[in-house]
């Protein structure tokens, strides 16, 4: 048994270190738009500076974000990177991860008038 998983094993291995890890910057109180190209790549497009976090951060991505749609865009969905971190705005909230790839940690959620707070901030009444 142990044999026959060997190879998949192995292949599993190598398609992980195949797959492109890009860095998002890390400079200290950048916040970024991150856009992904057809190539694979990510083109990191300066948004604001002097944010204390990555909160604000999110929260300016947030404000391009529906800046976009009040002009007619499409996309409720954005990616942007914080001092070396990955912050993924989408439908239900905004998620952070340290890689493209890896796990996303729910950092902020929406409330039923699509605003953002902090998970567990917003208390679910009995029915």
């Amino acid at each position: 048994m142990i044999r026959s998983l060997a190879p998949l094993l192995c292949a599993a291995l190598v398609l992980a270190a195949c797959e492109k890890n890009i860095e998002p910057p890390f400079v200290r109180g950048v916040c970024f738009h991150a856009v992904p190209l057809k190539n694979g790549q990510i083109r990191f497009n300066q948004l604001s500076v002097n944010q204390p976090n990555i909160e604000h951060c999110a929260a300016s991505l947030e404000a391009m974000r529906e800046q976009f749609l009040g002009l007619g865009g499409g996309s409720d969905e954005i990616m942007g990177a914080y001092q070396g971190s990955y912050i993924f705005l989408q439908r239900q909230g905004i998620f952070v991860s340290q890689s493209l790839h890896g796990i996303r940690y729910l950092a902020l959620v929406r409330t039923g008038d699509g605003n953002l707070t902090m998970p567990g901030a917003v208390q679910q009444q009995a029915q």
